[in-house]
């Protein structure tokens, strides 16, 4: 028994020194660079372009199991302007043999030096990373049918133990190329280090690269991976900071990355401007915002929970500029979007975001470019639910507080009910749609406002302080149609605005009868003009773009005014008759003159920007203005005015009305 257990040990301790020297002598007789021309042929039909391998192959066995290459090429297919797809200057893998006789794998070292990748599109939008490894069509069936027969996959790794001592990928370099646009993008100096590879223990990770001379690194621990990396949590700590700017934090974990692909993140991006990371990067920046100082502050934190069907984000927070918004947001079934979100925003001037106006174009002539056709499919899908609300809103120098709106949407039709908010001292309600199911898109808006001051929300409009007093408004309004010149032409609705207890500043209608010098405030010395009135009504209905009024009303104790006409939104014309009466007497004023009755039309043409005024002359006819209504106007004598000073015309008081309120400050 002791013989054959000492004949054993002898035979299994010769036997394996037979395989330990086979190892060693084999590698030194067997010449690699012989199968060199085999091997990049073989390559080369797998990937369906040019292989080789400029330098030594080089192939070991014991006590490492190791591979060296240097001065390797794979070439890209015909149609690209680069020659080569992919290049490695030097690549050096070693691994310890034996211990994967038990399913251990132990990597010495993993070395990759001066790789370089081409990722090249050409003019007919082709990658040529498009098509690597595709088989001929022949085999295409034959590979199909095995699949089909084949087990399933075993999940995990197929060893029990990773460890790997030294992993980096250094002096590397891809470049981005599309031949459509001629543009070229490289991230060079690409250097990787992978610390503790192994699968009990979190992996270190140091990456560093340049993109276009500019600094990107991502630093941080990845794991443990485990036995099985696609099945558990894998924790994540990473840190990315990129051009000098931006500085993103994420840690959380990753759930079930081979099967279920879940997330749950915490994310963090300290303060930035994006101007001047545009400006790192060489480009300029994308939007032209009325405000150049605008989007010079964003930062972003919040929570993010999902897989590739569903997303969540809580406890989001952004800071953009001086504002400061908390949100969170849901969506679930992303191939037909289902959205759920709460915002609140502390304040916001939404002037400083809008684009800035084209230099030498009126609003007509932009209005005449009708934009592409939109696709409103995927709004179409989208079901959406939810709430904003902001403390302070400002748009086009309006200010409104304390706003708050709900937003619903489904099958295309998108609902704003209500929306309200405080309107200069007032309230403010809006109800608003947009419909989307069909081709062409409509919009609705139900508006109401009660108690509003209307001298600072003109003022602030128009920067112009011609008129204040406290306003009502009660309209409905509704369009259709996606350009701004399409969008004129179906305007339609109806509604009425009511000021009262107010005053139009800079003319004196009263005034008028007497000395149009201090009617229009061109009177040296005095105070400012004005016009008290107790009612301005003015209703109106919308007809194609056509605006009409046909009983506006301004109502005072000496004056009333009436005026009745259109307002063309299309070609932005005007087309009014305009019939201001006396009806008292100017007694105090200096006046003992009854004026009741004295009524003088006149015609408003032009358009917006140039007003036109003229006398109604038919009116004065058809009315009997000339039939004594009008009191005589005394001559004069010797370069002096006897009774009353001589009226001026309707025409150019008009002109001079038009002139007062353009000029009000």
């Amino acid at each position: 028994m002791k013989k054959a257990i000492k004949w054993v040990a002898v035979i299994g301790g010769g036997l394996l020194v037979f395989i330990i020297a086979l190892l060693l002598i084999v590698p030194m007789f067997v010449n690699l660079q012989k199968y060199k021309p085999e091997i990049e042929n073989q390559v080369t039909k797998a990937t369906g372009r040019p292989f080789s391998i400029g330098g030594d192959l080089r192939l070991s066995l014991f006590p490492w199991a190791g591979l060296t290459f240097s001065d390797l090429h794979l070439g890209n297919p015909p149609g690209f302007g680069e020659k080569e797809f992919l290049r490695v200057k030097s690549f050096d893998v070693r691994a310890k043999l034996i211990p994967l006789l038990f399913r251990e794998l132990e990597v010495q070292r993993f070395v990759i030096d001066g790789l370089k990748v081409v990722l090249e599109r050409n003019k007919q939008g082709r990658g040529n990373w498009e098509g690597i490894g595709k088989p001929p069509e022949g085999r295409v069936l034959e590979r199909a049918e095995k699949r089909s027969k084949e087990k399933e996959p075993q999940k995990g790794l197929p060893v029990e133990a990773l460890t790997v001592g030294e992993f980096t990928v250094t002096n590397s370099s891809i470049l981005l190329i599309d031949d459509a646009t001629g543009r070229k993008r490289e991230v060079s100096q690409v250097n990787l280090r992978l610390k503790d590879v192994s699968l009990d223990r979190p992996i270190r990770l140091a990456l560093s690269a340049a993109v276009e001379g500019k600094p990107l690194s991502v630093e941080g621990q990845l794991g443990p991976l485990g036995k099985d990396p696609g099945e558990g949590k894998i924790p994540v700590d990473l840190a990315v900071k990129a051009f000098n700017e931006v500085d993103l934090h994420v840690k959380g974990s990753l759930i079930e990355p081979a099967d279920s692909q879940q997330f749950d993140l915490a994310f963090e991006i300290s303060p930035f401007s994006p101007r001047k990371l545009m400006s790192a990067i060489g480009q300029s920046f994308p939007v032209a915002t009325a405000d150049p100082q605008a989007l010079s502050r964003i930062g972003l934190k919040g929570k993010v929970k999902g897989d590739p069907q569903s997303l969540a984000v809580s406890d989001g927070d952004l800071e953009l500029d001086e504002s400061r918004l908390d949100f969170a947001v849901k969506a679930k079934d992303l191939t037909r979007p289902d959205v759920t979100f709460d915002v609140k925003l502390d304040r916001i001037n939404l002037d400083r975001y809008l684009p800035a106006p084209a230099e030498g174009k009126g609003s007509a002539e932009s209005g005449q470019v009708e934009p592409k056709k939109t696709d409103y499919a995927p709004l179409r899908k989208l079901v959406l639910a939810g709430s904003v609300q902001v403390g302070s809103f400002t748009v086009k120098k309006a200010k409104l507080e304390n706003l708050h709106l709900n937003v619903s949407g489904k099958n295309g039709v998108f609902l704003l009910d209500p929306v309200t908010a405080k309107l200069y001292q007032g309230t403010l309600t809006t109800k608003a749609s947009l419909d989307v199911s069909q081709d062409i898109p409509k919009t609705s808006v139900s508006l109401q406002a009660k108690g509003v001051q209307g001298g600072p929300l003109v003022k602030d409009l128009t920067a112009k302080d011609f008129i204040e007093g406290v306003g009502d408004i009660d309209a409905v309004i509704g369009t259709a149609g996606a350009g701004p010149d399409t969008i004129k032409r179906s305007l339609k609705g109806k509604g009425e605005f009511l000021l009262r207890d107010g005053a139009i500043k800079g003319i004196d209608l009263a005034g008028m009868v007497r000395n149009v010098k201090a009617a229009f405030g061109l009177a040296k010395g005095g105070e400012r003009p004005r016009t008290d009135f107790s009612e301005l009504i003015i209703p109106f209905t919308i007809t194609d773009g056509i605006v009409t009024t046909t009983q506006t009303t301004l109502t005072s104790p000496l004056v009333r005014l009436l005026a009745a006409g259109k307002a063309n939104v299309v070609d932005e014309t005007l087309d009014f008759t305009v019939e201001p009466r006396f009806v008292a007497t100017l007694k105090g004023q200096g006046d003992t003159k009854e004026r009741k009755g004295i009524a003088v039309p006149v015609l408003v043409g032009g358009t917006f920007s140039s007003p036109t005024f003229q006398p109604d002359l038919q009116g004065l006819v058809e009315k009997g203005l000339r039939k004594g209504l009008l009191p005589p106007l005394e001559k004069k004598t010797g370069g002096e005015t006897k009774g009353e000073e001589t009226q001026p015309a309707p025409s150019k008081t008009l002109k001079d009305i038009w002139k007062g309120l353009k000029s009000g400050q």
